[in-house]
């Protein structure tokens, strides 16, 4: 069991950045797979980015690729997402999620674990 706290999510303007942070409890943090996602007003939430447990592997949806940088520190027992170039589109809330298991799934039906989700809003 792994609790998860968001931080760092607030209203940027088109083209700037913000760094989210995911303080997980406990000392079993890396024992999990980490990732981010979103949901956006009036959509479904969708895969961001994820990261093994050791962090040498990640994955980025393809909308994000380039942009976002997902990393984390298990010494620190936090998760990041570091977003650059923000979009009016990439408003939505932000959730950081853990999985039982090392492989950075895509598919948030892997995560056991969420956050209460930390808002994001681009304005143009």
């Amino acid at each position: 069991q792994v609790q998860l706290v968001e931080s760092g999510g607030g209203l940027v303007q088109a083209g700037g950045s913000l760094r989210l942070s995911c303080a997980a409890s406990g000392r079993t943090f890396s024992s999990y797979a980490m990732g981010w996602f979103r949901q956006a007003p009036g959509k479904e939430r969708e895969f961001v980015a994820a990261i093994s447990r050791a962090g040498g592997t990640t994955n980025d949806a393809d909308s994000v690729k380039g942009r976002f940088t997902i990393s984390r520190d298990n010494a620190k027992n936090t998760l990041y997402l570091q977003m650059n170039s923000l979009k009016p589109e990439d408003t939505a809330v932000y959730y950081c999620a853990a999985r039982d298991g090392n492989y950075p799934s895509r598919d948030l039906n892997e995560y056991a674990y969420w956050g209460q989700g930390t808002q994001v809003t681009v304005s143009s």
